[in-house]
């Protein structure tokens, strides 16, 4: 009975702690942002040189992918006229295509918070406005690299907070500049923000509501990259983005996989991931996610401690890293690993 008091304490603990950026705010329950992008049924309705369009719920991204190679350019350009926030949210087509049509549904929405991402200098990958926002940026040029890292962010983080300009190099889109800085641009680094992250440390980051659909975007987003022929991507998985990859890992062609600040992993092993990707883990000395307790009991916690011996990951050095958000601040051993991993240098 003892032991049961104690569990109870813990996982209590746990719904306290658990989360992202946010420290130890409270916070408030967030539904999930699932399915097909909006304009999805007029799609549908619609045709392209006498063919019907790929179901976006349904097709795979190598399906569309085929689809798109088998279209002229002025039916290509009448699709993004027609159906721009379809075709920007669509894995598989053509990168540029997408590009243009996200700029087009991020302007037609009118809203202000959203008008910086539509500037011609900026390559955005998808976009949603349902709920918060979702959005994924590219720093780079995807379509000619040989390398592919992808930032997977934690708690706080839509289309409109993920590029804080005012915190360079933690939230995920200064995280992507500054990977992609240390990498001598050899990298390009996708910020993906493309699912319903928790708000402030509540259930929502406690338990696996939010991740389980997280990774089920997660995954079809990388089978995305795999259909427009960009290389095996590496996963940066940032507190409760660690979750949402644990939980992707076995449906991704990811070549590594690196959990930082993270509260588990939703594993008791790196083994348990059933990935062929290499898994890695660092967490900083005065970083928070230390005290969460690793546990997982009713659906509360998110398990072992990737960083730990027993769970077999790689150990990434981060001795001089502050706080749980500065793993990606110039001149940190945890940077210079992670530059390595993502050129395909480390070992």
């Amino acid at each position: 009975m003892r032991r049961f008091g104690r569990t109870l304490v813990t996982a209590a603990l746990a719904v306290a702690v658990v989360g992202g950026t946010a420290g130890w705010a409270s916070g408030e329950s967030q539904a999930a942002v699932t399915g097909p992008p909006p304009g999805t049924a007029g799609w549908r309705a619609g045709t392209a040189s006498g063919r019907a369009l790929p179901d976006p719920a349904t097709a795979t991204p190598h399906e569309v992918a085929r689809f798109f190679a088998g279209l002229d350019e002025a039916a290509r350009r009448q699709l993004l006229r027609d159906h721009p926030l379809v075709v920007g949210n669509l894995e598989g087509a053509p990168l540029p295509l997408r590009y243009e049509a996200n700029r087009i549904a991020i302007a037609a929405t009118g809203e202000a918070r959203y008008a910086s991402l539509a500037a011609p200098d900026r390559q955005i990958l998808a976009f949603d406005p349902r709920g918060r926002g979702q959005v994924a940026e590219v720093f780079g040029d995807l379509e000619h690299t040989e390398h592919v890292s992808v930032i997977v962010p934690g708690s706080d983080n839509d289309a409109t907070a993920y590029d804080a300009r005012r915190k360079p190099s933690t939230g995920p889109a200064g995280m992507a500049r500054a990977l992609r800085e240390a990498t001598g641009g050899f990298t390009a680094v996708v910020a993906w923000i493309g699912y319903t992250t928790p708000v402030g440390v509540g259930l929502d980051a406690a338990d696996g509501r939010l991740a389980t659909a997280g990774a089920t975007r997660l995954a079809r987003f990388t089978d995305g990259l795999d259909a427009v022929g960009a290389p095996d991507p590496v996963l940066f998985c940032h507190s409760y983005g660690s979750v949402v990859c644990g939980l992707a890992a076995r449906h991704t062609d990811a070549s590594d996989i690196v959990a930082f600040g993270s509260p588990g992993m939703r594993a008791d092993t790196a083994a348990g991931l059933r990935t062929g990707a290499r898994v890695w883990a660092a967490r900083g000395p005065s970083d928070w996610i230390a005290d969460v307790p690793n546990v997982e009991f009713a659906g509360i916690g998110h398990g072992a401690d990737p960083t730990s011996a027993a769970f077999g990951a790689r150990r990434v050095p981060a001795a001089d890293v502050q706080g749980h958000t500065g793993y990606f601040t110039p001149g940190t051993q945890s940077l210079a690993a992670f530059a390595a991993i993502a050129n395909g240098e480390a070992r």
